[in-house]
Formats: C-alpha cells, structure tokens, sequence
C-alpha cells in the first residue's frame, strides 16, 4: 500500500479486552453533506420567513396607499363582476349551479370532508402523530382564518369607490385546497405524498386563480390565505420530531420531472382559470396569484421535509474502515 492510501486510512490501534474497535467515517462520496441549503439545519426559519411574509404582504396591501391603489386597480381594469370570467359557470354564481369544491357555499362541506378523509386515513396508517399535526394544522389554519377575516381592520387610505373597500382578507376559499394538501402528505405513505401534493396543489392553482378573478377576493386575499397555511404546516414540520417517540422524518422520493411538470401544469391551471374575456391585466395578475400559491404550497409540502428528511441522517451512512 502505497503512502498516499494509507493517509486516507484511520490508524490502527489494537483493541483491548471489553472495548469495540473505533468507527470513523472514511473520506469519500458517501460521506459528503447533503443537508442542502442552511434553512434545512434550522428549520425554524421556513416557518419565521413564511409568517414575515404574511405580515409584510399584509402591512403592505393593507395600511400603505401604494398598495391599496395596485389592488383597485387590478379590480378597475375590468367590469364589476365575475360574469366575464372563464371560471364563472363552475363558481356556484348562477342560480341552481353547482359549484367545483370548495367555490360558492361548499367551502365548510369541502372542509369537513377533508378532515374526516384526514382522521380515516391517520387511523388506517397509523399516523398518531403526524395526524394529530395534520389535524391542528386544519383547524389553526381554518379557524385562525376566520377570526382574522372578522377582526382585521381594512382602512380606506385612498378614498376608493364603496364597492372597493370590502375587507375579504384572508381569502376562505383558498384556505381549503392550501391546508387540506399541506395536511393529507403527513398521513400519506411516503412514496406517494409527492403525487398527493401533486394533485392538491393543481387543485389549488384553479381555485386561487378563480378566487382572484372572480371579484370576492383581492391577490393579497389569496396570498394570505396559502401564508397563513404554510406557516402553520412549516410550524408543524419543525416541531414533530421534537415529540416524544416521534420517529425520525422518512426519505420521500421525489422523481426527478415531477417538480417541472407540476409547476408547468399549475401554471397553464392557474391562467386558464384566472382569465376574464374583459381584461388582460387582471387574467394574468389572477393567474399568477394561482401560480405563486402552488409554488409556496409545494415548498412546504415537498421540498422542505425532503431536505429535512435527509438532514436528519436517513441519507447512506458513512462506511466502516477496514482493519488493516
């Protein structure tokens, strides 16, 4: 053996009587850090930049004249009303309609229904757990929702018209497809909650875009509504691990196209739902509220567990050095 391949070797010391040989990692491939970036060494930050982000947009689109002109504008850029959006015939607006989940009057049945699909599927995986922070993220997010939506103030800083000054933050209707897919990929096998917040976060593109386009809602409204829920999800992945018993977060395999091919699809979701025949500005500001939802959404469900996943030591394990 050569000089240079013994350096990279331990040195060897005999073992005494009762004492197990030293372990040391061995320099090479599997050996390299793969926590990814430094958010994932502390992962109290997803859940701290998420909330400043919901008070930043708040404080912003709320209490500062340049933001409350941006939104009326957007709303005057096109005729009052939701009758020329592509989405108006599956919103529930037209009388005996039935409106896609969770639009019009079915937001708290779409609601329910996701929160006992959620305790059915915790008990049949047994998720004790994880489907008890899938449940509270549901109801902090939901609930914590409402009550912004009754007691926040919306002063009208720029003496807008009467129909402009309606206080709709956060938006209820994106709250169901944000909160319900960031909660279902707790209670889900691992190799299928990629697929899971697939699905849901398509769900959410469609709904966040038509919430924005349709008149009730304001982009701000959305946002907050997809922050709120993030914050609360991020919240939870931070502290389950932390939990007594709670087992170590699971690898969660992520085929390669999968992100580009869910972002590429919400993106042609988001627009088509968001378009109005009235205007351009308001169709692809709508259409890129739903694109920003999704990819929050997809953050906070996919990417971040993933990477903590692999911080917390489920990435190969160093080798043992060979004796000499």
């Amino acid at each position: 053996m050569t000089q240079h391949d013994s350096s990279t070797l331990p040195a060897h010391r005999p073992a005494t009587s009762g004492q197990t040989p030293e372990v040391r990692a061995v320099s090479g491939p599997s050996s390299t850090n793969v926590s990814g970036p430094s958010s994932t060494k502390r992962p109290w930050i997803p859940p701290l930049l998420y909330a400043l982000g919901l008070l930043a947009m708040y404080l912003f689109a709320v209490y500062t004249p340049v933001g409350q002109r941006a939104e009326n504008g957007i709303f005057n850029s096109s005729e009052p009303g939701s009758l020329d959006a592509w989405f108006y015939p599956l919103s529930g607006s037209e009388l005996d309609s039935t409106p896609m989940p969770p639009m019009g009057e079915s937001a708290e049945p779409t609601l329910m229904v996701g929160l006992a699909v959620l305790v059915v599927l915790a008990l049949v995986g047994r998720y004790w757990w994880p489907g008890c922070a899938a449940l509270a993220i549901v109801v902090l997010t939901a609930g914590g929702g409402e009550v912004l939506h009754k007691v926040l103030p919306r002063p009208d800083l720029v003496n807008a018209r009467e129909n402009l000054v309606f206080q709709g933050f956060p938006s209820g209707h994106a709250t169901v497809p944000a909160v319900l897919t960031l909660a279902a990929v707790l209670v889900v096998a691992p190799r299928i909650r990629p697929y899971v917040a697939a699905i849901g976060v398509l769900w959410l593109a469609c709904v966040a875009s038509a919430s924005a386009t349709m008149g009730g809602h304001r982009p701000s409204d959305v946002l907050g509504a997809t922050l709120i829920a993030c914050t609360c999800s991020t919240l939870a992945t931070w502290l389950l691990p932390l939990l007594p018993r709670a087992a170590a977060p699971d690898v969660m395999p992520i085929p390669r196209a999968l992100p580009a091919v869910v972002l590429a699809l919400s993106a042609a979701l988001a627009l088509v739902c968001g378009a109005r025949d009235d205007s351009l500005t308001r169709s692809l500001t709508s259409g890129a509220t739903g694109f920003v939802c999704v990819a929050l959404v997809w953050y906070a469900a996919v990417t971040l567990p993933s990477r903590l996943a692999q911080t917390a030591g489920r990435a190969p394990r160093p080798r043992r050095a060979p004796d000499l």
